[in-house]
């Protein structure tokens, strides 16, 4: 039993990161439409990892992409705790590249067969 607890763990494991992938390149994509130039995507820090970094005219954006395969609540998407390492992440990366740009945290919310949601300004960096 419990064997079979550990191939259904991994199988779901396999999959998640195979969707979350999928989800990451749809973002891609949809913000270099909407004329969003990405800079890096998983960009790996010792504090975290950050899925994209994009940037447009005078805003330097920090992006994270979520995939949902279903429900529509986007108050929870992003924990606090998730929230503050992407913060910290997102500093040292700014003391690694500085830069003149304002600071943006932006939620990209990918469905299945749906236009992401993507949500600007999700909450501010303290």
């Amino acid at each position: 039993m419990r064997e079979r607890m550990n191939k259904t763990r991994a199988y779901r494991g396999k999959w998640a990161r195979i969707h979350g992938l999928w989800a990451e390149w749809a973002a891609i994509l949809f913000l270099t439409l909407k004329g969003i130039r990405i800079l890096y995507h998983r960009y790996k820090t010792p504090l975290g990892e950050i899925d994209l970094i994009a940037h447009d005219k005078t805003t330097l954006i920090f992006v994270e992409v979520k995939f949902r395969s279903s429900g529509d609540d986007l108050a929870h998407v992003v924990g606090v705790p998730q929230q503050r390492r992407l913060i910290n992440a997102a500093q040292y990366f700014a003391r690694q590249c500085p830069s003149h740009y304002t600071v943006r945290f932006d939620v990209l919310l990918v469905k299945p067969w749906r236009f992401p949601v993507h949500i600007e300004n999700a909450w501010y960096g303290k």
